[in-house]
Formats: C-alpha cells, sequence, structure tokens
C-alpha cells in the first residue's frame, strides 16, 4: 500500500477520534470553562510528546519553528472558537458545521494563491450555505453557536493549508509537539481571566486525559504525517467524514435524536464538501504545491 492511501486512512482515523469529541466535549462544558477544560487537555498533550521525545523541538529549524508557532497559534484560537460555540449548539450540528472547513480550504487557498475560483466551487458554496441554513437556522437569523463553529471552520482551513505545505515526514513530530505546546499557552491565556479550575470526577478526568492523549497528542501527530504526504485538498476530503462520525456518535452515545433537518441539512453539506474537493481538484493542488516551495 503505497504513502498516500495509508495517510488517508490515518486520516480517517483521526476524523473518527475528533468525532467522538464533540458529546464527550459538550457534556464536559456543563461541569468546566471552555478555556479551563482546553488548556488542561492541550497540556497533557504537551507534556505527553515531549516526555516521548524530548528534542523533538530543538531539532526544528528556525523557519520550522515559526511556522510551528503560527500553526499553534490558528489551532489554538480556532479551538477556543469552537469549543465555545458548541456550549450553544448541539453536538450534532457543532460537528456537521466545523466540516465546513472542507469547503473553506480549497476557496481559502484560491484566494491566498490569487487563483480564480471556478464555478463548481461557488455552486458548492451555495449549496453548503443552504445546507448550513436548513441544519442551524434558528428563524431569520444564525445561532451564536453556528456562527462561533462556523468561524472556527475558516480557522482549521487556513491550518489545514498551511500544515500541508509546511510538515514533512522528519519534522511532524517536532512540529506536533511545537504546535501543542503553543495551544496550550493560547489556551492558557484565555483561561487567565476567570481562573482555573480542574475537572470534579474521576470520570470527567477520564474524558479530559482521552481527548488529550488520543484525540489530542496522537491525531495531531497523524494528521501532521499524513498531510506531508497529502495536498490540502485531499487531506480534507478525508477528513469529511469527522461530521458523519460526530453526528454517529451524538446519537449512539449523547442522547440526541435523528431529525429530517439534521439528515438533509448535513447532505446539502456533505454534497457541498465532496463537490469543491472533487470539481476543481487537480488546478487547486497543483496551486497549493507553491506553498511548500
Amino acid at each position: 500500500m503505497t504513502h498516500p492511501r495509508i495517510a488517508v486512512l490515518a486520516l480517517l482515523a483521526v476524523a473518527a477520534a475528533w468525532g467522538s469529541t464533540f458529546f464527550l466535549t459538550k457534556d464536559l462544558l456543563t461541569r468546566m470553562d471552555v478555556a479551563d477544560y482546553l488548556a488542561l487537555r492541550f497540556a497533557i498533550a504537551s507534556i505527553a510528546l515531549i516526555v516521548i521525545n524530548p528534542p523533538a523541538i530543538s531539532r526544528l529549524s528556525r523557519l520550522d519553528r515559526g511556522r510551528g508557532i503560527a500553526l499553534g497559534v490558528t489551532y489554538g484560537i480556532a479551538q477556543l472558537v469552537q469549543t465555545e460555540g458548541l456550549r450553544h449548539t448541539s453536538a450534532s450540528v457543532s460537528g456537521f458545521v466545523t466540516g465546513m472547513y472542507v469547503v473553506f480550504t480549497p476557496l481559502l487557498a484560491a484566494v491566498i494563491l490569487r487563483h480564480k475560483i471556478g464555478r463548481w466551487a461557488w455552486v458548492a458554496v451555495v449549496l453548503a450555505t443552504v445546507g448550513l441554513g436548513v441544519l442551524s437556522l434558528n428563524g431569520f437569523s444564525m445561532g451564536t453557536g453556528e456562527l462561533l463553529t462556523l468561524a472556527s471552520a475558516g480557522l482549521y482551513a487556513l491550518h489545514i493549508i498551511g500544515l500541508g505545505a509546511w510538515s514533512t515526514p522528519s519534522n511532524a513530530f517536532g512540529l506536533s509537539a511545537l504546535q501543542m505546546v503553543v495551544i496550550t499557552v493560547v489556551c492558557a491565556i484565555g483561561a487567565l481571566p476567570g481562573g482555573f479550575t480542574l475537572p470534579s470526577g474521576s470520570g470527567d478526568w477520564l474524558r479530559v486525559i482521552y481527548m488529550a492523549l488520543i484525540a489530542g497528542a496522537l491525531a495531531l501527530i497523524v494528521q501532521t504525517w499524513a498531510q506531508a504526504h497529502l495536498t490540502p485538498t485531499r487531506a480534507a476530503i478525508a477528513m469529511t467524514m469527522e461530521p458523519v462520525f460526530a453526528s454517529g456518535f451524538a446519537v449512539l452515545f449523547g442522547s440526541e435524536s435523528v431529525t429530517a433537518r439534521m439528515l438533509f441539512g448535513g447532505a446539502l453539506v456533505m454534497s457541498a464538501m465532496y463537490l469543491v474537493e472533487l470539481a476543481p481538484r487537480r488546478k487547486i493542488e497543483a496551486e497549493v504545491q507553491h506553498l511548500a516551495q
């Protein structure tokens, strides 16, 4: 099996891990502040990565360190915004709206590279907007949770583009560890104003540890390695399974029920994701490669 195929399978595993966190986080946030939870989660992940390979960060070049810091800041802010949004919407809706990064990734890559956006991309944007409306709109206004989650999707798209351009098999671990440290700092700054609180029980600690080590440290290492073998748009296709996993876990374990709006809106969003990725893939992937040079 070739490296790209292994990388796609690896990203599917990452998507499953991320998807499993939505309903767990939703429950945990009833007892913990957003920034406190994220700071603790990524602090545990950072410590784990540093213990496993202490010199990984120091081996990075100055350029890679700068890139790692930029990626970490972007991802950290995205996590804060997304998790705050999750406080105001359901886990299944949050999963689908977060998945809009798959639409934003090629669009932002095209804007950054001054590449003309094709008609299929615009069709996908309209389709995704309609799907998002069916899925998330409350009357004539979009809720706070959906807006925050949509903003985080844009930040995740920037992270995917940067990671695809800057990661290599040789710097994957160090870049992951540095990102984790920076994400921890960003989230800790967010936690400072209200003070810092720890989980109250063993069950909450287990949730945090799982999301720190499996859906945090391990997932980021795998994503960084996989994106060294894939272009951002191909990686984004694999990660479209995240909202599917999120909704599945939310229904199976999170006491959420399947609704017609969820199915129809989710289907439209997923259709837009695949349309924007598959239709213009060759042209956009060719352009995105220039970022790594």
